[in-house]
């Protein structure tokens, strides 16, 4: 199905006047700010987006604010909140504002510091990074912004040395910058759950903005962002303002290349835009390491970003790549959000990213200097990520945007807020709980998980008030119950230490045991290392530098593309071409695959391939909804799945798939999928295996595949 771009009964309209023209002073902030934005920033006028919103946000309500990367959504959102801070006497921590990514709030944070300090208010950072002495002065001398994330906020509500009713008491407004990258996962309903919270200690209505640069379906993310009903029927309606790209504005130069492997494509980086400021994305954090070697070997001045390098390396690299000129930085998704690294001239693409969102907001990097145009060039190094990235291609031709759908079922979470509030709290009325979250959708089945805990020992129940249990107490008691912070669960990763300089982390099938004549080398940071010695105990790597390119692995399964995703390239094997420059390598590689894979396409249906006793379905279709046919069909045992197919006995056939009823099916779920649950074990093991099915589910992909007609070979 097809996401609609916006709901037109919420756009903001931009038709009447000519906003660009108008000037600051007529916007209806605040004076002192109206005069700095104008003398210190130097800004005529206020950006589309920036002049738009200021009415919905000053007025309080909740608002989704979407534009291009670039767009000045942070000061479209600051400034009008800036102005109610001053208009309305706010005092005390009165405004949130929440990142996904450490690296960012460390971006924004000199930039809202300058901005609040026009008006004598203050602002403070807390993250995993930040030091004690820093957090100590938070909690004595409370800033007016306080710059985090859901984690951090987690952390302050339990803590024993950060009082959270005086930390709280006077929020007014919550800033969410990115918002579909917590709404599309896990970490979207736990801020959704603190935040409800954090409402009930400050005892107001808390005003909810988000920004973001690709959303599918806004109408419903502000919806969802606005939270339980209770909370959002104090506030006025939820507005968002899309501010589209002018009309006449020059359409994005993109331009799609094969070239085979990663080494050639170091080889073509190496000779191509030579003096130019670019950035690479790869969608590995191995490939990233390899791709960053080898250009350094072919003489590039190459830096390096992703997950596992340590903060230190990262922004060495980040700071070292916005000064200079005629380089590389070579990243993984960390780069893809608004983290600031300069003016760049151009980014390249290796292979391809798993969503339209995602290449918008790469895309997004380029095309901000007066004259310059948006541009990506796309490399892949293999038949399927060509393939891969010509689909993708084709649905942004086409304009689709992936919308965005907060997970189902998020039961798991409903666990860790009653043992979170438990600690938060030091105890609590088992009928009280909806005071702290009301019909929030986190606590759908909240009664369920509540009499789990209870049955379990995570919770003890004395004279009708619950405790935190043993059985918590063994399960997430480690270090002071960190476990309890964070929403997702963490591979095992090994520190890399050159001599006392920290490196970064690695999976431990990076080093093996380390044992004569297992691997000796490795990579990280684009630079080859030695290692002399693994401490198993203290999970360190001891390594020195080593001119012999080592390698780097990441554990990680196979990755579940779309439906739609899938059926752009049965449209590309087919004979679709996306709008956009295909080199000649391109179009000759594309004509190959085509050739090789045009058995299994077909105009007239889809392909059911008879092999024998078995048969393979190519329904193009992804892998949820392959996995939800087969829970169907009941043939989880003995049929295996991709995502443009699905292996299966040869009795299956047009008739057994009609017959299918995909109304109630679930994909079957492994008890190591389940293991993979963050506070599964808070769960009886028929919910969490629920959860996790319900989460995996694709009923209307599944759906048009049983419909469709199938053509047998």
């Amino acid at each position: 199905m097809r996401a609609r771009r916006s709901a037109p009964h919420l756009r903001a309209s931009t038709t009447s006047t000519s906003i660009c023209e108008l000037r600051v002073s007529e916007t209806g902030l605040d004076s002192a700010l109206e005069y700095h934005i104008v003398n210190t920033l130097g800004w005529p006028a206020l950006r589309p987006l920036q002049r738009a919103a200021v009415r919905p946000v000053l007025s309080g309500a909740d608002t989704l604010l979407v534009a291009p990367t670039a767009g000045g959504k942070t000061e479209a959102a600051m400034f009008p909140l800036l102005s109610r801070m001053i208009a309305e006497e706010w005092t005390g921590t009165s405004i949130i504002y929440v990142t996904p990514l450490r690296a960012l709030l460390n971006n924004l944070h000199p930039r809202l510091e300058a901005y609040a300090g026009w008006l004598g208010r203050t602002v403070g950072l807390w993250h995993g990074d930040v030091g004690d002495g820093a957090r100590r002065k938070i909690r004595s001398e409370r800033p007016d912004i306080l710059l985090t994330t859901p984690e951090s906020l987690e952390a302050m509500l339990v803590s024993r040395r950060t009082d959270h009713r005086i930390m709280f008491a006077n929020v007014r407004a919550v800033v969410v910058d990115e918002l579909h990258a917590f709404a599309g996962a896990d970490r979207g309903w736990h801020l959704l759950a603190v935040l409800e919270r954090i409402q009930r200690i400050a005892n107001a209505p808390l005003q909810r903005i988000g920004l973001s640069a690709t959303v599918g379906n806004p109408a419903d993310m502000i919806t969802w962002l606005r939270g339980s009903s209770e909370s959002s029927a104090s506030r006025p309606p939820g507005v968002f303002v899309d501010i589209p790209p002018a009309a006449d504005a020059p359409a994005a130069q993109i331009t799609l290349d094969y070239v085979g492997s990663l080494t050639n494509a170091a080889v073509l980086l190496s000779q191509m835009f030579r003096g130019e400021k670019r950035l690479v994305f790869c969608e590995a954090r191995a490939q990233a390491e390899e791709l960053a070697f080898e250009l350094r070997e072919r003489g590039v001045t190459t830096y390096v970003s992703h997950s596992s390098l340590s903060v230190d390396e990262r922004r060495l690299s980040e700071r070292a790549f916005a000064d200079a000129h005629d380089c590389v930085i070579v990243a993984t998704s960390t780069l893809e959000l608004g983290i600031d690294i300069g003016d760049l001239d151009r980014v390249i693409q290796i292979d391809a990213p798993r969503t339209v969102a995602s290449l918008l907001q790469r895309l997004g990097r380029t095309g901000r200097r007066p004259g310059s145009v948006r541009n990506m060039l796309v490399v892949a190094t293999s038949s399927d990520a060509l393939l891969r990235a010509a689909g993708l291609l084709l649905l942004w031709g086409r304009g689709y945007v992936e919308p965005v759908e907060p997970p189902p079922s998020p039961r798991h979470l409903a666990a860790q807020q009653f043992l979170a509030l438990a600690l938060q709290e030091g105890r609590f009325g088992p009928s009280t709980w909806r005071r702290w979250w009301g019909d929030s959708e986190v606590m759908a089945d909240g009664d369920v998980v509540l009499d789990y805990l209870r049955a379990e020992e995570f919770l003890v129940e004395d004279e009708g008030i619950c405790f935190m249990g043993p059985r918590a107490e063994r399960e997430f008691g480690r270090r002071h119950f960190m476990d309890l912070l964070a929403t997702f669960t963490a591979d095992l990763e090994l520190r890399v230490l050159a001599g006392t300089k920290e490196i970064g982390f690695v999976s431990p099938l990076s080093v093996g045991s380390h044992a004569p004549g297992a691997e000796s080398r490795l990579l990280l940071s684009g630079y080859a290392w030695f290692i002399e010695h693994v401490d198993w105990e203290k999970h360190t790597v001891f390594v020195r530098p080593e001119p012999e390119k080592g390698v780097s692995r990441w554990s990680g399964g196979a990755v579940s593309e779309s439906f739609a995703l899938s059926r752009a390239q049965r449209d590309v094997l087919l004979g679709a071409d996306p709008r956009v420059t295909l080199s000649k390598r391109a179009v000759d590689r594309l004509a190959s695959v085509r050739e090789e894979e045009l058995w299994t396409v077909d105009r007239g249906g889809l392909v059911l391939e008879r092999r024998g006793p078995r048969s393979r379905l190519w329904t193009w279709a992804g892998r949820r909804a392959n996995e939800t046919i087969v829970g169907a069909l009941g043939i989880a045992a003995d049929a295996a799945s991709n995502n443009p197919y699905i292996d299966m006995p040869a009795e299956i056939g047009p008739a057994e798939l009609r017959a299918a009823d995909i109304s109630t099916a679930l994909p079957v779920i492994s008890p190591e999928a389940i293991e993979g649950l963050k506070f599964s074990a808070a769960l009886p093991a028929d919910l969490a295996r629920a959860t996790l099915a319900e989460r995996f589910v694709d009923r209307p992909g599944a759906l048009d595949v049983v419909r469709s007609s199938i053509v047998v070979l």
